[in-house]
Order: C-alpha cells, then structure tokens, then sequence
C-alpha cells in the first residue's frame, strides 16, 4: 500500500532525526533477498545497534538532506536499504558485512562516513574499526605500558642484586 502524503512526511522526518545522530550510513541493494532473509537482517541490527530503514529514494534524498550524508544522493538508485550506525561508525558495516558473506544477493553500493561517500571497498576498513570497548581498552593497554616498564626497569637493580647473591650462595656451596 502506497503511503500518503502525510506518512511520507512522517517517514522523511524520522530519517532525517536518525541520519542527523548517526556516525556512518551504508546503502545497499537488497533486490533478490526472501522477506525471511530481510527480517533476519533487520533482527541482527536491532541488536547491534543499527537502525535499518528501506526507504524510496526520493524520500530518502530528502530525509538526509541538511545531514553530512547528503553527499551520498547520487548514489542512491535502485532498491535500496540504508544502514545507520547509532552506537559506533563500524556497526553498520559489520552487520552487513556479516550479513553478505551468508547471502550474495545483498551488494553495498555506497559507504558514507564523515560527509564523505565512499564506495563498497571501504565497507572492510570501516568494519575493521574497533568499537567502544575494545577502543578503550586498547588505550588503557597504551596508557598502562610505560608506567608497567618503568617499574620493572625501577624493580631490576635489586632483582639483579638478588640473583648475583644467590649465585654466590650457590657457588660457595657447590665448592
């Protein structure tokens, strides 16, 4: 059913409100996919975080229009889905990445990040990225390595002189 001039403006809006939060939009063509297929693909971004919306292109263009994903227009042709990152930018991506690994049928066409449009080789690169947790413990590892080294460098004098005595223990017992 064809939605009416008001839902239009509804959905529009509620694009707009999510796209002007987002950190990173994916665009992919879903043509070929089951309806079980999209539902599961729409179940594994509501748990990770991932607002999925297939949206007209006309109405998606001007949902994100006044948004930094505005530089993704010309790319939106077809049917399509978009993927917004709500949590961290490489959600999205590794969502429909892991997605298009189990099924083919599902091609990204566009990867926006930035107020830059990127194509779907930079999809690897933003899924690579590492998300919050794991981007604060790799820091607290990089903040915690000096202070780890400049108390063992701290502690060798008297390991060293420990070690030197036992082994003038050893040896006076071993004559």
């Amino acid at each position: 059913m064809a939605l009416k001039l008001e839902g239009k403006k509804v959905l529009v809006s509620e694009v707009h409100e999510v796209a002007s939060t987002a950190h990173s939009v994916i665009a992919a063509e879903y043509r070929g996919l089951t309806v079980e297929q999209m539902n599961a693909l729409r179940v594994k971004s509501r748990g990770d975080g991932v607002y999925l919306r297939v949206v007209k292109n006309t109405l998606a263009r001007r949902a994100l229009a006044g948004t930094e994903y505005e530089c993704m227009n010309e790319a939106l042709v077809g049917p399509l889905v978009l993927a917004f990152s709500q949590e961290d930018p490489g959600a999205a991506a590794r969502v429909l990445k892991d997605f298009a690994k189990e099924h083919d049928k599902l091609v990204v066409k566009v990867v926006a990040v930035g107020g830059e449009a990127h194509d779907a080789s930079a999809l690897e690169r933003l899924a690579s990225l590492p998300n919050r947790d794991q981007a604060i413990s790799m820091l607290m590892g990089t903040m915690k390595a000096p202070i780890e080294k400049f108390v063992r460098t701290a502690n060798e004098p008297h390991a060293k002189l420990v070690r030197a005595i036992a082994a003038v223990r050893d040896q006076k017992q071993a004559a």
